[in-house]
């Protein structure tokens, strides 16, 4: 049976480019970049190579990349960072931001490093910009606003020339988790208002355990992982060299081809809006599909029923990988406190279908028939 993979938001297949570019790394330029002799200077000059071609690429200086282990780490550490080093003492946040930023603002509040308030999400599950200002006015210390640039699980988009100039207005430090995003759109970090962005290689067809950390030159951080000078002294621990190639490698062929990859996978994602509305009674969309959102992603909410209670299941059972939010546990099912917070209806089974270059519309189809036979 030929699986069939809608669950790129979690994941992506490793594009072999990307594999060719990182073997030399894994067999034979094993030095370790902290080295003096050649073995270290070619694996040095190739972790530096790749941070010039990430910084090219989205309109950075190569001083302001720094590579991590991933996403989730480099939320942690500009938040912490923004916390301990930079004086902020209240955070704002959304409810709908990923577990990476969420969880990290309740250790620190429940440490009382920070406040922090949660700014409104409307019914569209965009962030109300005018809650946010409020907050912000209202806010007597030095804050930090932490709020992802496409939402993982319903896919809408924040626009962070938006948010970025509110934080301009009130001196507040912005952070955004841009690790859905980074890969699938085109940035320009000079002229765009923000101090941090994450992005993480697997999400856009590279290695899993490679990310970013973009730091904007005006902000000094402390390390958030001691132990060594690498990463310019701000993460210690040797670095993931292959894996850093593989990023930039990754990061170089998603840009190449932007224009036709993001137009085909956005029309396969209509093209399934439309099968889904055609053959299945009941359902609605979850999040801004048709407006401000991701091309990748697409939330959709089905009665439910005995037969859906079960959905992921039977369509995995059909060879067909889906997800019901983020990677969420098996088994013991919490539901999704991004669906949650935005549309908390109990009758309604949320699947997320997210979707790569390597998607077919002859796939669609067969999940709209599967979906109709499980049903």
């Amino acid at each position: 049976m030929n699986r069939i993979y809608f669950d790129n938001a979690a994941t992506t297949a490793i594009d072999p480019q990307v594999l060719d570019a990182m073997l030399p790394y894994l067999q034979n330029n094993f030095g370790n970049p902290s080295s003096i002799y050649s073995y270290g200077r070619e694996t040095r000059l190739a972790i530096e190579n790749a941070r010039k071609t990430v910084a090219k690429i989205l309109n950075a200086h190569p001083a302001e990349i720094f590579f991590t282990s991933g996403g989730t780490e480099s939320s942690n550490t500009a938040i912490t960072a923004s916390v301990r080093d930079l004086g902020c003492k209240h955070i704002i946040t959304s409810p709908i931001e990923h577990h990476a930023t969420l969880h990290t603002v309740e250790y620190l509040n429940n440490r009382d490093e920070a406040r922090v308030s949660y700014v409104q999400v409307l019914p569209n599950g965009h962030i109300d910009l005018q809650h946010l200002e409020e907050l912000l006015a209202a806010a007597p210390e030095k804050t930090l606003v932490t709020l992802m640039h496409a939402n993982n699980e319903i896919g809408n988009i924040t626009d962070l020339f938006a948010v970025g100039n509110l934080c301009k207005m009130y001196s507040a430090i912005f952070h955004s988790d841009t690790v859905q995003t980074v890969g699938h759109f085109p940035f320009d970090l000079r002229n765009t208002p923000v101090h941090f962005i994450t992005g993480s290689a697997h999400k856009f067809h590279g290695p899993k355990g490679a990310g970013l950390l973009y730091i904007n030159e005006n902000v000094h951080i402390k390390p958030y992982i001691h132990g060594g000078g690498q990463e310019r002294n701000m993460r210690a621990g040797t670095e993931n060299v292959y894996g850093i190639v593989g990023f930039a490698k990754a990061l170089e062929l998603a840009t190449e081809k932007y224009e036709e990859e993001s137009n085909s996978i956005k029309a396969l994602k209509y093209y399934l809006i439309e099968q889904l509305k055609k053959n299945i009674k009941g359902l609605s969309f979850n999040g801004d599909p048709m407006g401000f959102s991701n091309y990748t992603v697409l939330n959709v909410s089905f009665p439910k029923s005995e037969k859906t209670e079960m959905l992921l299941f039977n369509l995995d059972m059909q060879g067909i990988c889906a997800s019901g939010g983020s990677a969420c546990t098996s088994g013991a099912q919490q539901g999704s406190h991004v669906i949650r917070a935005i549309n908390s209806n109990p009758n309604q089974i949320p699947v997320r279908f997210s979707f790569s270059k390597y998607n077919t519309k002859e796939e669609a189809d067969v999940l709209v028939e599967k979906l109709k036979e499980v049903m």
